[in-house]
């Protein structure tokens, strides 16, 4: 499904250069979960910004079902993105002044889908995820763990074919901490979707199917 090849990534600062990703290479097959850990530093947010395509390697390939989406230009791959990938964050990034309903209708709305449709989308979802109470709630007035329900269902609105998720329980205390983490691994068994979440939690990091770290620029299998 995703493949990347010899990936590279470096940064300048005070005049030196930072190699973060060398010559990485990663496969995500339909539906698998990858938990992608390690200290902080070692790339693994900028691996995550380049499989959702907000950020371009310095070289190498990245190929979505044999695409070639790095020979994107800038709208196109604005456009893959919303369709195919939902990202959750450690912070929300919801907008304060808008209901839950009104903000996981975003997504599809900046897609051309009309309000209508989206409404009904977005409330199903809400829905799936625990919130049917919470519809109209401005996201001030929601908990945190409700917050990150919130995020989660924004990024399934568009029925997504990958989810990336970075820290997404890094605010969160213990017990919706683990309401997120069963919520996200039965939306993968339900939906197919594949999974790749960042995170310093080796709980969280448990769940998947697969976990990685990034050693000398590289992807390394743990057990």
């Amino acid at each position: 499904m995703i493949i990347g090849e010899k990936i590279c990534k470096s940064y300048s600062s005070s005049g030196s250069t930072i190699h973060i990703l060398n010559n990485l290479s990663v496969r995500l097959d339909t539906g698998v979960t990858l938990g992608v850990i390690g200290a902080s530093g070692i790339g693994k947010s900028t691996l995550l910004h380049i499989l959702g395509t907000l950020d371009r390697p310095d070289s190498g390939e990245l190929r979505f079902f044999d695409e070639d989406v790095l020979g994107f230009n800038d709208e196109k791959m604005a456009r893959f993105r919303n369709q195919s990938i939902g990202f959750v964050f450690q912070f929300h990034h919801l907008l304060p002044e808008f209901s839950a309903l009104e903000n996981v209708m975003m997504p599809a709305l900046i897609q051309g889908i009309g309000q209508e449709t989206a409404n009904e989308t977005a409330e199903s979802i809400l829905v799936r995820v625990g919130l049917k109470e919470r519809l109209s709630h401005k996201a001030t007035q929601l908990s945190g763990g409700e917050q990150q329900r919130v995020a989660l269902a924004r990024a399934l609105v568009m029925n997504p074919k990958i989810l990336l998720a970075d820290e997404p329980t890094g605010n969160l205390d213990r017990q919706n901490s683990d309401q997120i983490h069963d919520l996200l691994m039965s939306l993968n068994a339900e939906l197919k979707m594949t999974m790749v979440v960042v995170t310093h939690n080796p709980e969280l990091a448990s769940y998947m199917s697969r976990r990685v770290t990034i050693a000398d620029g590289r992807l390394m299998e743990l057990d």
